[in-house]
């Protein structure tokens, strides 16, 4: 069998241009494949290429862009100083707090002097005032001030030794006792009060110091306990001393019950017999406590000495001497005659020996 190109044409006109067209198709798709396979390959490494020195990887270009400056500044914009200063004006300072801030965020209100601290002056007494107490089971309280001298009306200063931590009303009430009372005991007196004698002030406890009691008033520097008075003559005036003259204690007895809610002294239980107590304990319908006992002074003990020898007195011993001895002497002078004899005297029973007592 012959084959011509006539003969191929005239029987595979599309057919072989369409073998054509195909094997060109593949030559170009695998020329553009050939690239990318390198690329990709580019972006893993050799499995063996453990320092990363295989083929280097090409660096992209670097271009640079340009960056728009900004404009001038016009003549007619305002200055900078006076933008910040209206940006302060409008922005709120952090010291205040603004209504979007909660309530604790801001400092809390400088608490306000009460009544009685605005009428408690350095005319009155001395008494700064201290931080409010917090103690445990409710001891403690407010408004406390350390009073550590009472003015008097002439300007001289009562000491308070020692110094006594009260409430203001308290304090107040100490104050006003010494200035009007007892001044003018000491001006009857003859002298000048100088010191007021402070055996207690506050003290977180209980009643009487017993475990477990009630909270004193002292645990609530709402009491103050006191000895005595001094004068500035060097006298002593012991409240509950009895040898002290009665009148004076009954005075500052009245006194001190006219003023305080609470008064114990002797008598009202063992734990105030060298002391007064005093307090302004608030009870139900105003009640008063007045517990003090002005005992009488002392009686008058007779001296355990003998007294002195009086100088008209015989010396010792010529009244040492016994007066048996001497009727003995004075017997030899006077004898008796023999018709004048005394008759034998009846046998009398013996007694017992008994010694003197001294």
């Amino acid at each position: 069998m012959t084959f011509s190109l006539t003969d191929f044409r005239r029987k595979w006109s599309c057919r072989g241009y369409m073998s054509a067209g195909a094997a060109m198709v593949t030559a170009v798709l695998g020329l553009s494949v050939v690239p990318i396979e390198r690329a990709e390959a580019r972006k893993y490494p050799a499995p063996l290429d453990i320092f990363g020195l295989g083929t280097p990887r090409p660096r992209a270009t670097v271009r640079t862009a340009k960056i728009p400056l900004p404009k001038p500044r016009p003549e007619e914009a305002p200055k900078a100083t006076d933008e910040a200063q209206s940006e302060a004006e409008t922005k709120p300072s952090p010291d205040k707090a603004g209504a979007d801030k909660p309530a604790e965020a801001a400092p809390p209100p400088e608490k306000q002097a009460s009544a009685c601290r605005l009428a408690l002056t350095e005319e009155i007494a001395i008494a700064p005032s201290i931080p409010d107490i917090r103690g445990p089971g409710a001891c403690g309280g407010e408004d406390l001030v350390r009073l550590e001298a009472v003015v008097l009306p002439d300007k001289r200063k009562v000491a308070v030794k020692p110094a006594a931590i009260l409430r203001c009303t308290m304090a107040s009430a100490i104050a006003d006792w010494v200035r009007k009372d007892m001044a003018p005991l000491a001006t009857s007196l003859g002298s000048t009060i100088s010191d007021l004698d402070n055996f207690d002030s506050f003290e977180c406890r209980g009643r009487n110091r017993v475990a477990g009691a009630t909270l004193s008033e002292h645990g609530k520097a709402n009491a103050i306990d006191i000895r005595a008075i001094k004068l500035a003559n060097g006298q002593s005036i012991g409240f509950t001393d009895r040898t002290a003259a009665r009148e004076v204690r009954e005075r500052v007895l009245h006194s001190v019950c006219a003023r305080f809610s609470t008064v114990l002294g002797p008598g009202s239980d063992w734990y105030h017999e060298d002391h007064i107590h005093l307090d302004l304990a608030q009870r139900r319908n105003d009640y008063r406590i007045c517990q003090w006992n002005v005992w009488e002074p002392l009686p008058q003990v007779a001296p355990l000495l003998p007294t002195e020898r009086p100088e008209e007195a015989p010396p010792r011993e010529i009244a040492a001497k016994p007066e048996a001895k001497e009727g003995a002497k004075e017997a030899p002078e006077t004898s008796a005659s023999p018709e004048e004899k005394p008759e034998p005297e009846k046998a009398q029973p013996s007694k017992p020996a008994t010694k003197k007592r001294r």
